[in-house]
């Protein structure tokens, strides 16, 4: 983990015009700042970057954020990731919390191989582009298979010469440590020598989502029947291969924007479609998907259409990862080029316009694929038949979430006519794969749900809610506001005794105003506020709008931007002059508090109103009757004392 202390100085290090003007052309405009929006497609700018309240803000399409959540949304960072990208941005070193020495050492370890990997692509994209070798034989190859200097340039391709050693001698001689030198694969020792692993060869690094040089894919030149075409980096502490995509650094953003993954096997796919302009392409290695896999696709779309060669081995590799796909709630489909052809020479035959209908023409759904290559398969085969209807079950068991429900019909429906079967039965047989999973992973599910909720909900007893009652409209402006005041305004002076949030809490807990805040959101941060009060910590908006949970601190950011400047909107109900804000915050707060005292009285008048329509008794009318008075009273008393009036009834 990160310490408190680095989070702290990255913290107030940061410029968010400093860290967004990375991504985004800006133009300072009055105190803000305005460009077009990196989230979604624009002509008019609509994106702003507020440096006094450290947020950006798109009125487009109304992504908002800090400057962390931002590198986060545009690089599709974790958090850890963000904030060591700005903590190497600053100049910041890094410090662990209480890390044990076995999990120090393998850090230590991650580092050392980064840093040599990063040394060796340099070296060999140097060696590819100003060496006489290189030139002659990796930079005439490449040109050979059509790329471009630039292409190269941006995948940091390379070459390893073909002598014995020139590496190793190389990295020997910059002092790199010669265990950690054979860990990544670069070298290895033979008759006790350092020799180079990757003689001959082009050199693919592969990236991480930072951009950080994991490991390399090392491709023979010419034909060679004694030696492998690939070799790849052996798994170590920062290449583990189910975890990689390659090309994904270089596709994240088309990605998100296309809200599509297309996925070809080999890194030569990859690169030739980036160079023909269509960039939302990752390479799988030729491996079978892996849950880890998939779920980095998910993290910027859930569109994913596997490109792949129309032979038998090309259809076989299609389907591997299928199941997985599902679970993860992918929408796959398939395109299979014409034999012979892969991405890589298809797209160099045909264009960039011309490939991208090819795929928008030739997609198909890869559940009903899979079942039409099944039954070819199977034939008049009536065991095979029967294993390809229980296979097909299964497969679409996978589809098991409320949201999927209607898409799980209709491929049994499709599925049964295609089989020739009756409807229900395959229904049933589904919904028998669907209870043997369940059954088996009852109680998983069942701890993470707790663990999930315990993370995430509010608690009931905290919110003091009861779902389904409303005994008046919500007014969630009101609720925001007040919110917004009390993080915004908290350590302000109240009195001679009290901060804001004293003030506001004593409120809350005189009046039991905790029953009138609809939105369980504002609920939260008003508990969290609370909980950072009772532990000694004095609560500022830094740290919400920093906050580690990014749904906390996306909730935060929702209400500093500027569609929620202080109106009330009283005018519906009340006469009298709209709140400033800053130098008059005890009014905004003030404002807010009698608004919910108000909207409290207002519920017992309605509630008190329903028991009168339906009392018998003269006793009890009359004394519903003056309790009605009564409150018309308090309501009164509040209004005059705050130069306000009453609801309109």
């Amino acid at each position: 983990m990160i310490s408190e202390l680095t989070i702290e100085q990255i913290k107030s290090r940061l410029d968010i015009v400093d860290v967004v003007g990375d991504f985004v052309k800006l133009k300072k405009r009055g105190t803000s700042y305005l460009g077009l929006c990196p989230f979604h497609n624009e002509k008019t700018p609509s994106f702003t970057v507020s440096p006094a309240k450290e947020i950006y803000k798109c009125f487009g399409c109304g992504k908002s954020g800090n400057a962390i959540s931002f590198l986060m949304e545009h690089e599709k960072y974790s958090y850890a990731e963000a904030l060591k990208w700005l903590a190497g941005r600053y100049n910041i070193e890094v410090e662990e919390t209480e890390v044990s020495p076995a999990t120090r050492a393998l850090q230590q370890t991650a580092d050392s191989l980064y840093i040599i990997n990063n040394f060796a692509q340099h070296y060999f994209s140097d060696l590819l582009l100003r060496s006489e070798e290189g030139q002659d034989i990796g930079l005439s190859y490449l040109k050979e298979r059509g790329f471009d200097v630039s292409v190269i340039e941006k995948f940091q391709i390379g070459y390893c010469s073909s002598q014995r050693d020139a590496f190793a001698k190389a990295a020997l001689a910059a002092q790199y440590n010669a265990e950690y030198l054979q860990k990544t694969g670069l070298v290895v020792m033979r008759d006790e020598q350092l020799v180079d692993n990757y003689r001959g060869r082009i050199i693919f690094p592969i990236h991480n989502q930072t951009g950080k040089i994991m490991g390399f894919g090392a491709r023979i030149i010419g034909k060679n029947d004694r030696a492998p075409k690939y070799i790849n980096t052996p798994e170590n502490e920062i290449y583990i291969k189910s975890k990689i995509l390659y090309g994904s650094y270089f596709a994240r953003q088309a990605i998100d924007k296309a809200d599509e993954c297309l996925l070809v096997e080999g890194y030569t796919d990859v690169i030739s479609l980036h160079q023909a302009g269509i960039e939302n392409v990752v390479a799988s290695g030729g491996t079978s998907l892996t849950p880890d896999q998939l779920r980095l696709i998910k993290k910027y779309t859930h569109n994913l259409t596997i490109i792949y060669d129309g032979d038998a081995a090309g259809v076989k590799a299609a389907l591997r990862g299928l199941d997985l796909a599902l679970e993860e709630g992918l929408e796959v489909k398939l395109v299979l080029l014409p034999d012979s052809e892969d991405p890589d020479s298809y797209v160099h035959k045909t264009g960039r316009e011309a490939f991208r209908q090819f795929i928008a023409d030739n997609k198909k759904d890869i559940v009903l694929f899979q079942l039409e290559v099944s039954l070819k398969d199977a034939g008049n085969d009536s065991g095979k038949k029967a294993a390809v209807v229980n296979r097909i079950a299964e497969t679409i068991s996978k589809l098991n979430k409320a949201e999927d429900f209607t898409k799980q019909q209709d491929y049994i429906r499709q599925c049964a006519g295609l089989l020739k079967i009756d409807e229900a039965g395959l229904n049933n047989l589904v919904n028998k794969h669907i209870r043997e999973r369940v059954l088996k992973q009852e109680n998983k599910m069942a701890s993470e749900d707790i663990r999930s909720a315990a993370e995430h909900e509010v608690p009931e007893a905290a919110v003091g809610v009861e779902d389904g009652i409303a005994l008046l409209n919500k007014d969630e402006l009101i609720e925001r506001n007040m919110v917004r005041a009390l993080i915004e305004f908290g350590g302000y002076v109240w009195d001679e005794k009290r901060k804001v949030a004293d003030y506001v809490f004593d409120e809350f807990e005189t009046n039991d105003l905790y029953e009138l805040i609809d939105d369980k959101q504002m609920l939260w941060l008003i508990e969290t506020y609370r909980s950072w009060m009772k532990e000694g910590k004095e609560p500022t908006p830094q740290l919400f709008l920093y906050h580690p949970d990014m749904q906390l601190s996306a909730i935060a950011v929702g209400l500093m931007d500027t569609r929620y400047e202080l109106s009330l909107n009283w005018k519906d109900h009340y006469d009298g002059p709209l709140l400033t804000r800053e130098d008059r915050y005890k009014e905004e707060v003030s404002s807010t508090l009698i608004y919910l005292k108000l909207r409290k009285i207002k519920r017992l008048i309605e509630e008190n109103q329903r028991d009168l329509e339906h009392t018998k008794s003269p006793e009890e009318q009359l004394t519903l009757m003056q309790t009605h008075l009564h409150f018309k009273q308090l309501e009164k008393a509040l209004t005059t004392e705050y130069e306000t009036v009453i609801f309109k009834m």
